[in-house]
């Protein structure tokens, strides 16, 4: 690994020999300059890691070589030195762009601390930039926006999981953005360059799941013509994603907590195993706990899938999220259609933030899509999102956040038409609050179980998709 450089600017040579041998014995590469143009003239020439710059040199002084150091040391960490009544330049130094400042006389460690913040602050400024590349990018039609404090944590969190192989047991609702995060732990490891495998878990049968997950040697069942090796060993080396982790069976459960405590797998029908390195991160919108005390998921498993917690906001937890995902989601899909759009209007932004979205993000970006479609030129309108009502008026919002229309401005009054559409929304709110589970539903929603399931079929209402087109994170 290439030494890193240092530059050390000041016209005292006690100065320069002194700070030399500290910045030589923590490793560095030093050199040295005995005025502010010779300096710059380094500067331009070589590329170092970290500048030492007296801010009070006889003809120019650090302060006025300051952008042009910065500028031809872009990547560099720029500290300015200050003798006692100097500060005040010090502190300009610094608001022109230098790192931080060193008080003289300063010791050999407070040189070496603020050498490590600097650095720590670059870094983390550096991975958040990557961060935010890999959130914005990560999903199939799906991202998530950090403008919300809550968001803003799930961020940190990615990217403390990220720099391990620690299993990740990702939460939230159906819709939520589950599943970018998932890739955004995936394209921040140091795995990013290997597969990315996902599995919907919920979405094969449960007679397939097995051969999906392990694969199946040729002749093992009928239609297995050939080898096949599994998602664990497509995912060899990188990130295998369960979705829907809860869907799985007890059968296979028992065979999944063997795959990771072993990290190897045996193809149906193989007479042998095969060791793998996969790092699992999981998701759920389901209560793995309620199930485990339930006895439907293995208590073993749900501890060894939830090391390391990621929970994802429902998006009426975070309407500050809404109009920046709004504004990024349309443009999206403007481009993917190739159709030119305004941007949102500030009264129609704040009334989509109001919105309780049941059906999270991917509830929101359907409607933008929809409503990009049936756009007869570049203005999207408030008419466009009919389940917003006719104006900000027209609304009222009970406690759960469920928006009401009760305005006089020529809408349908049918109590009977309107009551039957606010039940079929109450139930669908419901179980997407309860992952879909019936009972707990009915007791929200004040019904008996037997009454719940008549209105279900009444309404077509699948209980583990409750919104129309859900079918994943």
């Amino acid at each position: 690994m290439a030494k890193r450089r240092a530059l050390i600017i000041d016209d005292e040579s006690g100065v320069r020999q002194s700070l030399g041998l500290i910045l030589e014995d923590e490793g560095y590469e030093v050199a040295t300059a005995a005025d502010a143009d010779q300096g710059l003239r380094a500067a331009r020439a070589e590329r170092f890691d970290v500048v030492l710059c007296d801010v009070r040199m006889p003809g120019r002084g650090g302060l006025e070589i300051l952008e042009q150091l910065i500028a031809a040391q872009p990547d560099a960490t720029v500290l300015v030195m200050s003798a006692f009544g100097q500060i005040e330049q010090a502190l300009e130094a610094v608001r022109k762009g230098a790192w931080d400042y060193l008080a003289k006389p300063f010791t050999g460690q407070e040189l070496l601390l603020a050498i490590r913040k600097a650095d720590e602050r670059e870094r983390l400024r550096r991975e958040n930039r990557r961060l935010r590349r890999a959130l914005s990018h990560g999903g199939a039609g799906v991202s998530i926006a950090a403008a919300s404090a809550a968001m803003r944590e799930v961020f940190e969190l990615v990217e403390r999981a990220a720099e391990y192989k620690t299993t990740v047991l990702v939460t939230g609702e159906s819709g939520a953005g589950k599943e970018v995060v998932a890739r955004a732990v995936h394209g921040l490891s140091d795995r990013a360059s290997e597969p990315y495998v996902a599995v919907n878990c919920g979405a094969i049968p449960e007679a397939l799941i097995e051969s999906e997950l392990f694969g199946h040697a040729r002749g093992a069942f009928t239609g297995a013509e050939h080898d096949s090796p599994g998602m664990f060993r497509e995912a060899d080396g990188g990130t295998l994603f369960l979705d829907e982790v809860g869907e799985l069976q007890p059968p296979i459960q028992v065979k999944l907590l063997r795959a990771l405590q072993e990290q190897e797998v045996r193809p149906v029908g193989a007479a042998k195993t095969f060791p793998v390195d996969v790092r699992i991160v999981a998701a759920t919108s389901r209560d793995l706990e309620q199930m485990v005390a339930e006895g439907r998921f293995r208590a073993d498993l749900f501890y060894r899938l939830n090391v390391f917690r990621i929970h994802v906001p429902a998006l009426r937890e975070r309407p500050e999220d809404v109009p920046v995902l709004a504004d990024q989601l349309l443009a999206a899909h403007a481009r993917r259609i190739g159709k030119a759009v305004d941007p949102l209007e500030r009264d129609l932004l704040d009334a989509l933030a109001a919105y309780p979205w049941p059906g999270n993000v991917r509830e929101l970006e359907n409607s933008l899509e929809r409503a990009l479609i049936l756009a007869r030129g570049r203005r999207i309108t408030r008419e466009l999102f009919p389940f917003l009502g006719e104006t900000d008026g027209d609304v009222a919002s009970d406690s759960s956040g469920l928006s009401v229309p009760t305005g006089e401005s020529g809408e349908d009054l049918s109590i009977k038409r309107r009551s039957r559409a606010l039940e079929e929304r109450l139930i669908r709110l419901a179980l997407v609050r309860t992952a879909g589970n019936r009972t707990r539903a009915a007791r929200i929603l004040e019904l008996s179980p037997r009454a719940l399931q008549y209105k279900l079929k009444e309404y077509a209402i699948d209980p583990l998709n409750p919104l129309p087109g859900d079918s994943d994170s």
